[in-house]
C-alpha cells in the first residue's frame, strides 16, 4: 500500500539508486518529493506554427519528424540528435547534444511538442523559419524540451516547473515522477484549519499542490506559493508564541531595580546616554525585577551604544549579589569585551575573568600572578566573559541570574539552549530558577524581519547615534583614482592616523579569479604601495594567538594599515582608525558593508570610508549609493532585504527557516496575518488539542527548525 510516508526506494519507478541521490536533497518519502517545489517556470504555453517563429524567444510548436539522425562527432567526442520538424507552414530543425538515447525514443512520423528558445548561427542574415519548400531552414531549436503529442503537456506548451536538481535528476524526472504520483489520487492532510483559509481565499493543499507543480496560469503558482508561505509563516509564528507562553511559565530571580545607585553610575560616564540607550537601560531594568525570566533582543546600529546598556544591566545583577555571564563569538571580540569591561568598572571591586580556548584569566593583579582554570574563573568572578569556552559540560557558576550573548545569531541553537536551562544544572547557590537572557546584535534588522525570527522576544532597539559622532565620508572611487586614493591615506596617516583595508577572500579562488586575495594584497601593499609603512594582515585562518597579536598591534599603533577579511565585520573598536578602503565592495551586502564601515568613525577625526568596485561598476554604483547616502544601518538594512532578499540578508540561508518562508520574510502584511492568526488560534486552542492535524505539522516542524 502506497501512502505518503512510503520510502521512495520502496517505490517501483524509483528504487534505491535514485533514491539515493535524492536524498542529497533531503527528499526521502513521497510526501518529501510532493513538497520539493519548483524554483521557477519556464513559460512555453504560446503555440505557434513553425513560419511565425522569430529569433530568441521561447515557443512552441506541434509538428512530425520527417527526419531523423544521430552524430557522433568523434574530434569533440560529442553526440548530436537532429531531426527534422514539420507541420503545415513549414519545417525547422532540432538539435539535441550528447542525448543517444532519443533516437531510441523519437521516430520519424511521430508528432511532437517542442518548446524552448530559438537559436540562430551569426553568420546568417535575421531570418524567419523556412517554408516547405526550404529544406535547410536557417533558425533552428537546441536542446529544446519536448514529448509526444498525444501526452498530456508536462515539458511543454505550458508553464513548466524547474526544480532543484542533483547529478542524475533532472526537473523533467522529476516532472514525470510528480505526474504519476498525482495519478495515486493520495489525499494530503491539511494541517491549515479551513476556516482560516476561507477567511484567506487560499486554496486547500491538494489543490495547492497540483497549482504549484503543474500551474495552468501565473495566477494559479503565486496563489499556491503565497499559501505555502503563509503556512510556513503561520507554523513559524505558533512556534514562537509557545515558545513565549512557556518561557513566562517558568522562574527567574527578581533583581531589584536600584535607581538611584543605577543613575549615580550613569552621571559619572564621559558621556551622556542617548534617549534610545536610556529607554533601552529602562526596558532592560524592569525587566530583571521580575519574576520570570527576561528573554529580549537588543538591536542596534554599529556605534549606537550596546556595550554600556548591557554593562548596566551587569552593573545592577552584580549588586545585588549575582553573576553575569557575558558570550562573544569570537577571541577577538571576547577579549575586546573583557578590557571594555575592565574599564567601565574600574573604579568597583568587581573579579571579571575571561575565559576563551587560549586565556584563562580574572583582572586582578594578585590572581593574575597565578594561573587558573577554567573551571576556577568562571565559579570566582563577578562577570565571566568568554566564547563557547563558557558551555563545557563540567563547568559550574556559583550565582548566575543575568545572561548576555553578543551577535546571538553566530552561536548554534544547542549552544544557546545549554544557557537556558535551569540554574540548578549550571549552577550552585540559585535552585529552580533559569537565568534572565539578553541577546545582543549590532546588524540592524528591518521590524518585519525582527518579528518574523524574533518573535518570542522582547525588542529594544537602539535607533539613535551618540551626539558627538562625526559622519564617516563615504566615496565609490573609480579605478581611475586609485593611486589619488592611496596618496591621501599616505597624507592622513602621516597625522598618526591609521586604515584598513577589506577583501572578502583569503586566498585566490577559481571562480572568483579576479578577486584580490587578502594575502596577496597585503604583499603588493607593503612592497609596491606603501614600502615605508606597516602593514598587516589578518584572517579567519590565522591562530588566535596570531590574530589577537596582529590585532594589539594594531590597537597599540605599532601597524599603520591592516589588510583584513570579513574577521573585523563585528564589534573591533580601532578608535585612531580614520579610513577604511573595501575592495570589490560590490560583491557586499548593503549591510556588511555599513558593519565593515562602523570600525572606523569611533575618535574625534574625521573618518572616510572609500569602495572599490569590480568590472559591472554602473550596476554596483546604483545599489551602493544607499550606503553612500545614508548612514543609518535600520534603513540601509530595508534596502538591502528589498535589493538582495532574506536569505542573504543574513549572508546565508543557515537560519532554519523554510525556503517559501524566507522568500516572503519581506512582505510585511503577510507576516503580520500569520501572526494574528496564530495568536488568535492559540487563545481558543492552546494545545492545539481540537486541531489534530495542525498539531502533527507542528510536531514534524519543531524536528526540522529552530528559533531563537
Amino acid at each position: 500500500m502506497i501512502g505518503l510516508e512510503t520510502p521512495l526506494k520502496n517505490l517501483p519507478r524509483i528504487g534505491i539508486k535514485y533514491a539515493k541521490k535524492l536524498e542529497k536533497m533531503n527528499v526521502s518519502t513521497l510526501s518529501d518529493f510532493l513538497f520539493h517545489f519548483p524554483f521557477r517556470y519556464d513559460d512555453y504555453s504560446e503555440m505557434v506554427s513553425i513560419s511565425e517563429i522569430s529569433s530568441k524567444e521561447n515557443f512552441t510548436i506541434h509538428g512530425k519528424i520527417i527526419s531523423l539522425k544521430n552524430i557522433r562527432t568523434w574530434k569533440r567526442k560529442m553526440y548530436i540528435t537532429e531531426a527534422q520538424i514539420e507541420d503545415d507552414s513549414g519545417i525547422i530543425r532540432a538539435i539535441w547534444f550528447n542525448q543517444p538515447y532519443l533516437g531510441e525514443s523519437l521516430a520519424i512520423g511521430k508528432e511532437i511538442r517542442i518548446s524552448g528558445k530559438i537559436s540562430q548561427k551569426k553568420s546568417d542574415p535575421p531570418a524567419r523559419a523556412n517554408l516547405k519548400n526550404k529544406s535547410d531552414a536557417e533558425l533552428y531549436f537546441s536542446n529544446p524540451s519536448w514529448e509526444l503529442a498525444s501526452r498530456i503537456p508536462t515539458n511543454t506548451g505550458r508553464l513548466v516547473p524547474i526544480y532543484p536538481e542533483t547529478q542524475g535528476i533532472t526537473s523533467r524526472w522529476i516532472r514525470w515522477q510528480i505526474q504519476n504520483f498525482f495519478k495515486l489520487k493520495l489525499a494530503v492532510p491539511d494541517p491549515i484549519p479551513q476556516p482560516i483559509l476561507k477567511k484567506l481565499n487560499l486554496p486547500e493543499i491538494n489543490k495547492a499542490l497540483k497549482y504549484i507543480h503543474f500551474p495552468e496560469n501565473k495566477n494559479q503558482h503565486i496563489l499556491a506559493r503565497k499559501r505555502f508561505a503563509f503556512e510556513e509563516m503561520f507554523l513559524m509564528q505558533i512556534k514562537s508564541i509557545q515558545i513565549k507562553f512557556s518561557w513566562k511559565k517558568e522562574k527567574s530571580v527578581k533583581i531589584k531595580f536600584e535607581e538611584e545607585f543605577i543613575k549615580k553610575f550613569v552621571s559619572q560616564l564621559p558621556f551622556r546616554l542617548t534617549d534610545a540607550q536610556r529607554k533601552s537601560t529602562f526596558e532592560i531594568l524592569k525587566d530583571l525585577e521580575k519574576e520570570r525570566p527576561m528573554n529580549r533582543l537588543l538591536n542596534g546600529d554599529v556605534g549606537s551604544g550596546k556595550t554600556i546598556v548591557a554593562a548596566i544591566a551587569a552593573l545592577q545583577a552584580i549588586y545585588q549579589g549575582y553573576q553575569v555571564a557575558i558570550m562573544a563569538p569570537t577571541e577577538i571580540l571576547a577579549q575586546q569585551h573583557y578590557k571594555k569591561f575592565c574599564e567601565i568598572f574600574k573604579n568597583y571591586d568587581f573579579k571579571i575573568g575571561l575565559v576563551t580556548s587560549n586565556t584563562k584569566k580574572i583582572n586582578t593583579s594578585e590572581k593574575n600572578k597565578k594561573i587558573h582554570d577554567s573551571k576556577f574563573v568562571i565559579h570566582n568572578s563577578n562577570i565571566i566573559i568568554g566564547t563557547h569556552s563558557l558551555i563545557q559540560k563540567d563547568i559550574r557558576f556559583s550565582k548566575l541570574a543575568l545572561i548576555i550573548i553578543d551577535e546571538q545569531h553566530r552561536f548554534g541553537v544547542a549552544q544557546r539552549a545549554y544557557l537556558q536551562q535551569k540554574i540548578e544544572n549550571i549552577n550552585d547557590g540559585i535552585r529552580g530558577k533559569i537565568p534572565h537572557f539578553l541577546t545582543m546584535t549590532a546588524t540592524p534588522i528591518p521590524r518585519t524581519l525582527a518579528l518574523a525570527f524574533f518573535g518570542n522576544l522582547d525588542l529594544s532597539i537602539l535607533d539613535e547615534m551618540p551626539k558627538n559622532r562625526k559622519k564617516i565620508i563615504t566615496k565609490i572611487i573609480p579605478q581611475t583614482n586609485r593611486e589619488k586614493t592611496y596618496n591621501f591615506i599616505r597624507e592622513d596617516i602621516a597625522k598618526g592616523h591609521q586604515a584598513f583595508v577589506i577583501l572578502p577572500l583569503v586566498e585566490e579562488s577559481k571562480v572568483l579569479t579576479e578577486i584580490k586575495a587578502a594575502v596577496q594584497e597585503h604583499e603588493r601593499l607593503s612592497k609596491k604601495i606603501f614600502p615605508d609603512l606597516k602593514v598587516g594582515l589578518v584572517h579567519g585562518k590565522l591562530k588566535a594567538e596570531e590574530k589577537e597579536k596582529v590585532m594589539e598591534d594594531f590597537k597599540n599603533n605599532r601597524l599603520n594599515i591592516l589588510v583584513a577579511t570579513a574577521v573585523v565585520e563585528v564589534g573591533i573598536d580601532i578608535p585612531n582608525a580614520t579610513i577604511m578602503i573595501i575592495e570589490d565592495a560590490d560583491r557586499f551586502g548593503l549591510s556588511q558593508l555599513h558593519q565593515f564601515r562602523g570600525r572606523i568613525g569611533r575618535g574625534e577625526h574625521q573618518s572616510y570610508c572609500f569602495l572599490f568596485t569590480g568590472k559591472d561598476s554602473t550596476l554596483a554604483n546604483k545599489r551602493l549609493k544607499a550606503l553612500v547616502e545614508s548612514e543609518n544601518g535600520f534603513t540601509i538594512a530595508e534596502k538591502d532585504l528589498e535589493i538582495r532578499g532574506p536569505g542573504e540578508f543574513f549572508g546565508t540561508r543557515q537560519s532554519g527557516i523554510p525556503d517559501i518562508a524566507m522568500e516572503n520574510l519581506a512582505n510585511i502584511k503577510l507576516i503580520q496575518i500569520a501572526r494574528t492568526e496564530a495568536e488568535n488560534l492559540l487563545k481558543e486552542n492552546p494545545s492545539l488539542g481540537s486541531d489534530p492535524l495542525l498539531a502533527k505539522a507542528m510536531e514534524k516542524f519543531n524536528k526540522n527548525i529552530h528559533l531563537e
